[in-house]
């Protein structure tokens, strides 16, 4: 298995490549220290799996945009705090699995292995409450919220922030393109926004408008 890594600690990428020449199952293919390199990395490498540094703090909506536009790459988390809240926001931003902090070197191999594999170990409290922000999310999915828009509406606000099209957005939600539409429309609206470009820049600027 190829992967790359983006950290910004640079004895950390120096101790897991390390500790990754000592396997012949994974293979590491290089280690950049910002977003825009990874983009390049994997333009240039395409490894099967990307693993990101999440320690040093990382911007989930560059994230988002890079797994969109290369969705044969697996995205994980390195040192995610292993809390429901922050699990799901990796999951909103195009990550696959992760590795939590308190994680061995084995146990960081063996979990990019499950990731390739299509398996996410977790906390049962964390698959728990994962099951139960999915049928919260389809609860409220037509409820306002602030700035009058809809649970639904929010999502959609999200995803537009994520730099996702209207086809990209209707895979993500199970919706019709033509729904999108109709529910972009009313974001822009709601929003008194002309552009989808202002969306963006406001959903950035004001995240808690996406629910």
């Amino acid at each position: 298995m190829d992967i790359v890594l983006l950290t910004q600690t640079r004895l950390l990428g120096d101790g897991l490549a390390a500790c990754l020449r000592t396997r012949t199952d994974i293979v590491l293919r290089g280690t950049v220290n910002d977003l825009g390199a990874l983009r390049q990395m994997i333009e240039s490498v395409q490894p099967q799996l990307a693993l990101i540094d999440v320690t040093q703090g990382i911007d989930l909506f560059d994230v988002r945009a890079i797994s969109a536009a290369h969705p044969d790459v697996a995205f994980v988390a390195l040192g995610l705090k292993e809390q429901r809240q922050d699990v799901i926001r990796c999951g909103r931003a195009g990550f696959t699995g992760y590795i939590s902090r308190e994680a061995s070197a084995d146990r960081l191999c063996e979990a990019l292995l499950d990731v390739m594999a299509g398996r996410l170990a977790c906390p049962a409290e964390i698959s728990g409450g994962l099951l139960r922000a999915l049928f919260r999310s389809e609860e409220r999915a037509d409820l306002p919220i602030e700035d009058g828009l809809t649970r639904r509406e929010g999502q959609v606000l999200a995803l537009i922030g994520q730099g996702l099209s209207n086809k990209e957005i209707a895979h993500e939600l199970t919706l019709s393109v033509a729904t999108v539409k109709h529910h972009v429309h009313n974001v822009l609206d709601k929003l008194n926004l002309q552009r989808r470009s202002q969306a963006m820049r406001r959903v950035r600027e004001a995240p808690w408008l996406s629910g």
